[in-house]
C-alpha cells in the first residue's frame, strides 16, 4: 500500500518562521512513520534554495517587532547576545526594510555584507534552532554595530541614553528611517524637537516601555492593548490622560499616539531611561523618512549603525473604535501588503493621490500596496516615490503596462502617470469608495459615502461630501453637501474662518450676514467679501472636511489649521464631552436630481445657539449628531430609490471616531450593512488601492 500527500501553502512563507517550523513538524512526522509497506525515504523533508516560480505570487515579509524570546535573551547577562541591539530570530526582526530583492534570502538583503561568525552560522543551519534560516541573524562578533559621536557598541548606547536623560534630543537610525528621540515629560526638549521638525502643533508619537506605562498615559480598550502588542507594533491613537506628559506632546489634541518598542535598540533605550519617550520621524511634516546618514540637524548626536536601510518605512498608525479599527497610515509592519482585486488586472500601476501618497502595483487578481510615502510637494518626496516604485517593481517582478490616476490634472501623481501610454483616470471619491468595497470583497452595487477635504469632481468643481451609487467600473452621484466658495483656494484650507465666511456669504442659501466677531478676526474681510461676490479665486466645494473647518471656526476652536485636519480634531475634542446630543437644524432637499444637504441652515443654528449662551462643547456635539443624522437620511433616500443596503464609509473625515461610530450605529439600526476601511486607510493613503480596483474592473470589461 502506497500513500502520498501533496500539501500546498499559499501566502508568505519566508521571513515569518514558516519553513523552520515546517521542517521541525515534518521531522517529527518522519520519526513517527512506521509500518509495513511505507517507504521511509518518501517521508524525508529538506529546505531547498528559494526559487522564484514563473507566475507564482511574490510577497515581501513585513518587519516584525522583537519577540518575547529575543527580549528575554536581550536582558539575560548569561546570553551571548546580552544587550545586543540587533538581536532577532525567525519570529521577529527586519524584513522589508533590509530586503533588496526576492526571494528573501540573506544574500539579497543589506545583511549580505556581514559574514556570519561560526556560532551564528551553526544556529542558522541547525533545523532545531530558533534562528534556523533567520536571514538577519547576527551577534556582537559579526553583526552591525552602533555608533554615537566617537563611541561604538554598548558605550555608544549608554552615551546616547545619558544625553536623552539630561534633556537632549538624539537622532536614532531606526528600521525604516531616522527618528528624533527625547524625554516626553520634559518641556524643553519637546519644544526643541518641534523646532527641529518645524512641527508647531501636530501631536507627537510617544514610545512606552510596556502596556502598564501605556495605560498610565491613555484610556485603553482591550482592542487598543491588542493592537499595541501586535507583531506590527503600530502607533495606536487613544484618548489621552492628563497630567503626565509635557503639554507640548499632544498640544491640546484629544488623542495620544502610543507605541511599544519595535526593535531591540528601542527596548534598550526604554529600559535604561524608564520614562516615556517622544519617538518621531526626523523628516519635516509631509516629507519622506530620512534614510541616509543625517547631517545638518540641530541634535545632540546621532545614534546610528552600519546596516543600510533598503526600504523606507514610517511607523504605521491605527485607531480602534467599537469592535473595529481603521488604519490611518499603513507602513512599517503592515507593508508591503498583498490585497485581492475585484477583477484580474493586466500589469498595472496606481499612482495614488497628492497627499498621504501610496502606490499600488497590480497583476492578475492581486494588488501590492506600498508603504506611506508622504505629500507629493517637493523633490525629496518625488525621489522617495521613485525609489519606492523601483523597489516594488523589482521585488514583485511587475512591469506595468497601464497606469491608473486621479482626475486632477495638476496632481504630481497624475503627471507621473503620463509616462504610460495606456492610462485609466479614476475620480477621487470613486477610488475612496472602491477601496473600502474591494477590501471587504463586496459585490456591486453599493452606496458610497465619501467625506473628505477636496477631490476634483467630474463636473469641474471640488467634491468632498458625496453619496454615490457605485460599482467597481463606475458610479452615479446621488447626493452631496451644499456648495460653498473657498476664498483664496488653499488659503481657506489653512484658515477655517475663511471657509466659514464662504458658507455664510456665498453658500447656496446664504443670507449675506456674518457674526461681528468672525469679521473682526479677519483683517482682510472686505477683500474676502469682494472675492466671494465676484467669484475671484473662490473655487466651489461640496466638502464635508471644509464644513467641519467652518463649524470649528464659528465656535472659536481653531483659527489656523497648523496641520491637516486640526480644526476638525479640535471640534471632535469639544464634542466628546456631550455624547447623545440632539442635532441642530438641517435641511435635505432635491436640487437638479440630487439630494442636497443645506449646511448653511446648520451653521446658522449653530450661531444662534452660541449667541444664546449654549456651551461650545454641547454645540460641537450637536453638530456631529447633525452630520450623522443627515448621512443616514441620505442613505435611506437612496435605498428607497435603488434598493441598495451595502454602504461604504470612506474619506479622511471618517477618521473622526465620534462621527464614524455614530454613523455606523445609526446605519446598522436603520437596516443597512455599513463598512469602513480597516486594513486600507480611509484617507488618501487608500486612494491607490481604490484606483487599482477600479482600473482592474474596467480593463477586464474592455
Amino acid at each position: 500500500m502506497e500513500a502520498a500527500w501533496r500539501i500546498e501553502v499559499h501566502g508568505i512563507v519566508q521571513g515569518v518562521g514558516f519553513r523552520p517550523s515546517t521542517h521541525r513538524l515534518a521531522t517529527g512526522i518522519e520519526n513517527m512513520v512506521t509500518g509495513e509497506g511505507i517507504d521511509r525515504e518518501a517521508t524525508r523533508f529538506e529546505i531547498a534554495e528559494s526559487p522564484i516560480a514563473s507566475g507564482a505570487p511574490r510577497e515581501i515579509p513585513p518587519d516584525l517587532a522583537t519577540c518575547e524570546d529575543c527580549r528575554r535573551e536581550l536582558f539575560d547577562p548569561a546570553n551571548r547576545r546580552y544587550r545586543y541591539p540587533f538581536i532577532n530570530c525567525t519570529a521577529c526582526g527586519p524584513r522589508a526594510t533590509i530586503m533588496e530583492s526576492l526571494p528573501y534570502d540573506r544574500e539579497r538583503t543589506s545583511m549580505r555584507g556581514f559574514e556570519m561568525c561560526r556560532a551564528c552560522a551553526a544556529e542558522y543551519h541547525d533545523p532545531a534552532d530558533r534562528r534556523f534560516h533567520a536571514e538577519p541573524i547576527a551577534c556582537a562578533s559579526c553583526g552591525p554595530r552602533l555608533r554615537f559621536l566617537r563611541m561604538t557598541a554598548d558605550a555608544a548606547l549608554r552615551a546616547a541614553v545619558d544625553v536623552i536623560a539630561n534633556g537632549g534630543v538624539v537622532a536614532v537610525k531606526g528600521l525604516g528611517g531616522h527618528q528624533l528621540v527625547c524625554d516626553a515629560i520634559n518641556d524643553e526638549p519637546v519644544l526643541r524637537l518641534r523646532r527641529i521638525k518645524d512641527h508647531d502643533t501636530k501631536p507627537l508619537a510617544v514610545m512606552v516601555r510596556d502596556l502598564t506605562m501605556a495605560g498610565a498615559l491613555a484610556d485603553l480598550t482591550d482592542a487598543d492593548r491588542d493592537l499595541l502588542a501586535a507583531a506590527s507594533a503600530p502607533i495606536v491613537l487613544a484618548p489621552r490622560r492628563l497630567g503626565v506628559l509635557s503639554p507640548g506632546v499632544c498640544h491640546g489634541m484629544p488623542d495620544i499616539g502610543l507605541f511599544l518598542p519595535n526593535t531591540p535598540l528601542h527596548h534598550l533605550l526604554l529600559d535604561a531611561l524608564r520614562r516615556p519617550l517622544v519617538v518621531t520621524s526626523a523628516n519635516h511634516a509631509g516629507s519622506p523618512m530620512m534614510t541616509e546618514e543625517i547631517s545638518g540637524l540641530d541634535v545632540d548626536g546621532v545614534l546610528t549603525h552600519d546596516r543600510p536601510i533598503v526600504g523606507r518605512h514610517d511607523d504605521s498608525v491605527i485607531r480602534s473604535f467599537g469592535g473595529r479599527s481603521t488604519t490611518i497610515r499603513r507602513a512599517r509592519g503592515l507593508t508591503p501588503a498583498v490585497m485581492s482585486l475585484p477583477a484580474a488586472a493586466p500589469p498595472l500601476l496606481a499612482v495614488g493621490a497628492q497627499l498621504k501618497n501610496t502606490i499600488t502595483l497590480a497583476d492578475g487578481g492581486q494588488a501590492v500596496i506600498g508603504p506611506h510615502i508622504g505629500d507629493l510637494s517637493d523633490a525629496e518626496t518625488l525621489q522617495a516615490y521613485e525609489e519606492t516604485l523601483d523597489h516594488l517593481r523589482a521585488s514583485y517582478g511587475i512591469d506595468p503596462t497601464h497606469a491608473a490616476h486621479d482626475l486632477h490634472p495638476d496632481y504630481l501623481s497624475t503627471r507621473l502617470a503620463r509616462r504610460w501610454r495606456k492610462r485609466v483616470a479614476v475620480q477621487h471619491h470613486h477610488a475612496h469608495v472602491a477601496a473600502v468595497a474591494a477590501e471587504h470583497r463586496l459585490e456591486p452595487p453599493f452606496l458610497g459615502l465619501a467625506y473628505d477635504g477636496l477631490g476634483l469632481g467630474d463636473d469641474g468643481t471640488f467634491w468632498g461630501g458625496e453619496l454615490l451609487l457605485a460599482s467597481y467600473t463606475g458610479y452615479r452621484r446621488l447626493g452631496r453637501f451644499s456648495y460653498a466658495p473657498m476664498p483664496g483656494g488653499t488659503a481657506a484650507v489653512r484658515r477655517p474662518a475663511r471657509m466659514a465666511v464662504g458658507y455664510l456669504l456665498g453658500g447656496e442659501t446664504a443670507s449675506g450676514a456674518i457674526p461681528q466677531g468672525l469679521a473682526a478676526g479677519l483683517p482682510d474681510m472686505e477683500v474676502i467679501g469682494r472675492m466671494i461676490d465676484r467669484r475671484v479665486n473662490c473655487p466651489i466645494a461640496s466638502s464635508a472636511g471644509r464644513l467641519f473647518d467652518a463649524a470649528a471656526a464659528l465656535l472659536d476652536l481653531c483659527v489656523v489649521n497648523g496641520f491637516e485636519g486640526e480644526a476638525a480634531m479640535r471640534l471632535e475634542l469639544a464634542a466628546a464631552a456631550h455624547p447623545g446630543s440632539e442635532p441642530l437644524a438641517w435641511r435635505l432637499e432635491r436640487r437638479e436630481g440630487l439630494w442636497v444637504y443645506d449646511a448653511v441652515v446648520t451653521l446658522r443654528h449653530l450661531l444662534e445657539a452660541k449667541a444664546d449662551g449654549e456651551p461650545v462643547d454641547r454645540i460641537a456635539a450637536a453638530f456631529h449628531a447633525t452630520v450623522a443624522a443627515v448621512t443616514v437620511l441620505l442613505c435611506e433616500r437612496a435605498a428607497a430609490e435603488h434598493d441598495v443596503t451595502q454602504v461604504c464609509l470612506s474619506g479622511g473625515v471618517f477618521q473622526n471616531r465620534l462621527l464614524a461610530l455614530d454613523v455606523l450605529a445609526r446605519l446598522t439600526a436603520a437596516g443597512f450593512e455599513p463598512y469602513i476601511g480597516e486594513q486600507v486607510p480611509v484617507n488618501d493613503g487608500g486612494i491607490s488601492y481604490g484606483q487599482a480596483a477600479v482600473a482592474a474592473a474596467r480593463l477586464s470589461c474592455a
